[in-house]
């Protein structure tokens, strides 16, 4: 087996494939598939993954593997196989898919360092190569004459760990550490001998003699009140030593966190949860999907399954959808878990993903909690799956691989034998839709666990405020439940579809609207820095005092951002503290978890914010929640435009009274007919679904059809336009009668970034062969990819614009 099979990481179609290359004799014990390794590739070298080994190659002249950048698999053989499998899916490359599994910090360019972990002797070879050091460089390995198979023997043994020294230093923290250097006898015959005069020395020995466990040295000087010159007079002595060690960083706070007991389950919940403990005992994989009204307990019922599988020594993976909801569910799984869980989200930093990474890399946690990137969690005895709020559209990827984590966490479950959990109080049609055909087994909570009733729901028609000569942007109504919920000491909730100060500025004279000059939208205004911004692209301008086409001086701000509606708030209840939570102000890292914080204090009687604000959320206090713009989804050319706006209303809605108080919820529409608005004011989701389905099947969109949606892009208006025709009669010629293909159309954004975008739609029911046809289509296009030329392909696609 001298020959290694590799991917190499240049994505391309012409090298999406395995290439051969000789194992060179020094790495022929050691090299294993999961590896990344340095190999040549035409001039250059590039980093490459060893999918496999073997005896013989069909090419005569193979050339060497250049090194080796790990010495035990950073994919498993699951892993491997699933991003093999994910390539093929979402019709990307197989090294796009493999990186998307690793942390960031694996795809740097970094150094290696190994650290001895053991004060036992190793092997003489190493011994002489560490010369009492606790560190060294993995260069002075190279360039000695050890054999690389007994330095990764010592590393599966524990007693040498390699670390990526990444050249930001993210990678790892330490701090010192002081133990006793002798018997706890000679210490004390040391203090017996010491100078009286001798104080702070004597009191650190005293501290040993009556302690000898290792403590760090900050809190030993603390303690003593002395200093680090003690600490090197009694290492001079050889009574004491001192040591480096690593800590993670931690990005929660553990002291923090309260240690929580399994609650006593409700009859609903002792019924959804019994076929799922069933399957973790008999390790069958199932897809449950948990539809439980917002406080019903889902939560608890997430956490006593996870109790079982890890009873059974296994591991579990949670899937949460935001930033904002995670320090919630982290808290309360960590109550529940302690130190056996890993945190997994964009908004850790570099390092903080990688030590998470590696606790559970090193089989130190048995839980993840985290983000859709956490489905790649290295684990190798998966016991169950969860998916939270499952229908959250943040699960879908939208860059390459553009894979939904719902497809990949069915695809582990089925390999490792063990159940999926998909939870939420408003399930996708396609989820709801399986489970009505049996593909899915459907449990139902319509009960909150405290038997409290759902908050009470009123629609008020902005058209009659307006005919009534209120042109603010609160309603009566919402205006006087407000002033009476702060009266209380209450809180509030309100809701806005958006970000920024208002949607666009226009002139009242001429009617010109300001758009951004890279692309086909209007730019947003930003009060804080009185600047326009495209939201595509990042561009910027100052905001102009006059219109740029007529020079009159009439040019405003039209549509509403969350910076106005907190401006408007402060001039309507100058009483009320105000929280703004969007992507502007929750920019830094922990802003979500302090916003939160300050508002579960009590320090602000409202909480503004956009999308993210309107799940997951537990507060006691809030009793009244309000939405500003409940229908500015409902005109987006989008398929799920409906859907989307029922879920946000029903989701935001579960906000108010989840425990004493009774709720309220305030939806402000200009569109109050609306099925979905009425059906989510009443928490009707079997009669939404039914409603919604017939429309889909009616104009044949999922879950009866499947989509695909290629999309070109180039500088050039009339060779995107070429191009897409082309792709589309090719499509014409290969696929079946049945197969449905669109366009070409251009994208609802026509321009991103001064590049030119038109797509082609597929609707499609059984074809087999749907993605070899759309690989044969683009074919003949895909070396031009370099020349500004860019196709991609989305095998489900959630973002249509």
């Amino acid at each position: 087996m001298n020959i290694a099979k590799v991917i190499v990481d240049v994505p391309a179609k012409q090298v999406n494939q395995t290439y051969d290359y000789l194992i060179p004799e020094r790495f022929s014990d050691i090299l294993q598939a999961g590896m990344r390794v340095i190999v040549p590739f035409g001039p250059r070298k590039v980093m490459g993954f060893v999918v496999g080994k073997s005896s013989e190659s069909d090419f005569d002249r193979l050339r060497n593997i250049e090194e080796i950048l790990d010495f035990t698999p950073v994919l498993t053989t699951e892993l491997l196989h699933l991003g093999k499998w994910l390539a093929e899916e979402t019709v990307s490359y197989y090294v796009t898919a493999y990186q998307a599994m690793l942390p960031q910090v694996l795809k740097a360019t970094y150094k290696k360092e190994l650290e001895r972990l053991t004060s036992e002797r190793m092997d003489e070879q190493l011994e002489m190569l560490f010369d009492g050091r606790d560190f060294i460089s993995y260069e002075e390995v190279v360039q000695s004459t050890i054999s690389l198979h007994t330095l990764q023997k010592a590393i599966q043994a524990g007693e040498i760990v390699v670390h990526y020294l990444v050249e930001s230093r993210v990678t790892k923290k330490y701090v010192t550490k002081v133990k006793p250097a002798k018997d706890i006898y000679l210490l004390e015959e040391a203090y017996l001998n010491m100078s009286p005069r001798a104080t702070k020395q004597r009191a650190v020995i005293k501290h040993f003699i009556e302690k000898p466990a290792p403590i760090e040295q900050a809190t030993l000087l603390r303690l003593q009140h002395t200093t680090s010159a003690t600490i090197r007079s009694l290492v001079e002595k050889s009574l004491i030593e001192t040591y480096r060690e690593e800590i993670y960083r931690n990005p929660y706070d553990d002291h923090a966190i309260v240690r929580t007991k399994p609650l006593t389950l409700t009859e609903q919940q002792q019924a959804a949860i019994m076929p799922i403990k069933g399957r973790i005992k008999a390790k069958q994989h199932e897809v449950f999907l948990l539809h439980g009204i917002t406080g019903s307990g889902k939560t608890e019922i997430y956490l006593q399954a996870i109790e079982d599988v890890l009873h059974n020594g296994q591991e579990a993976i949670v899937l949460v959808p935001e930033i904002a909801l995670t320090p919630q569910m982290v808290k309360r799984f960590k109550g529940r878990f302690g130190s056996k869980v890993a945190v997994f989200h964009s908004a850790l930093s570099n390092g903080e993903k990688y030590d998470e990474w590696r606790k559970i890399y090193r089989k130190e946690v048995q839980v993840v909690v985290g983000a859709r990137s956490a489905i790649f969690a290295p684990f190798e005895n998966l016991g169950i799956i969860i998916i939270d709020e499952e229908h959250e559209t943040t699960y879908k990827q939208e860059d390459q691989p553009r894979y939904h984590a719902r497809d990949v966490a069915i695809k582990r479950g089925q390999y490792h034998s063990c159940p999926v959990i998909l939870g939420s109080a408003t399930p996708t049609l396609e989820s709801y839709a399986r489970a009505a055909k049996q593909v899915y087994e459907l449990s139902t909570l319509d009960k909150r666990t405290n038997n409290k009733a759902m908050p009470q729901v009123e629609i008020v028609d902005m058209r009659a405020e307006l005919h009534e000569g209120n042109r603010t942007m609160f309603s009566r109504v919402l205006k006087e439940k407000m002033e009476e919920t702060i009266k209380k000491g209450e809180q509030i909730v309100l809701l806005l579809n958006r970000r920024g100060y208002s949607t666009f500025v226009m002139c009242r004279d001429c009617g010109f609207v300001k758009e951004c000059p890279h692309c086909d939208i209007a730019l947003t205004y930003h009060k804080n820095t009185n600047h326009l911004k495209c939201h595509y692209c990042a561009y910027e301008e100052r905001m102009p005092t006059n219109c740029p086409e007529c020079n009159s001086d009439s040019i405003r701000y039209f549509g509403t951002g969350t910076q106005r509606v907190e401006e408007a708030l402060t001039q309507l209840l100058p009483e009320a503290k105000v929280i703004r939570m969007d992507v502007d102000t929750t920019r830094r890292k922990g802003a979500h978890e302090r916003l939160l914080s300050k508002f579960a204090n009590k320090e602000a009687n409202i909480l503004l914010g956009t999308q993210m604000i309107a799940k997951g959320l537990d507060f006691a206090n809030v009793t009244l929640v309000g939405v500003l713009a409940a229908d500015s989804m409902l005109h987006l050319p989008d398929f799920r435009s409906s859907e989307k706006t029922f879920q946000l209303l029903t989701q935001v809605s579960g906000r108010a009274g989840r425990h004493d108080l009774p709720g309220q919820v305030i939806i402000q529409t200009y569109t109050p007919e609306h099925y979905s608005i009425q059906l989510a004011s009443q928490y009707d989701y079997v009669r939404f679904f039914n409603y919604e389905m017939r429309l889909r099947k009616s104009f044949q969109y999922p879950p009866y059809v499947f989509l695909a949606l290629i999309t070109v892009t180039h500088i050039n208006h009339v060779k995107v336009v070429q191009i897409t025709q082309q792709i589309v009669k090719r499509l014409n010629e290969f696929c079946d009668d049945e197969t449905i293909i669109l366009g070409p159309t251009p994208s609802p954004i026509l321009r991103v970034k001064d590049k030119y975008r038109y797509q082609c739609m597929i609707k499609y029911k059984h074809a087999r062969n749907i993605r070899v046809h759309i690989k044969r289509a683009i074919q003949p296009f895909m070396n031009q990819q370099q020349h500004d030329l860019q196709i991609s392909v989305d095998m489900q696609p959630y973002q249509l614009m």
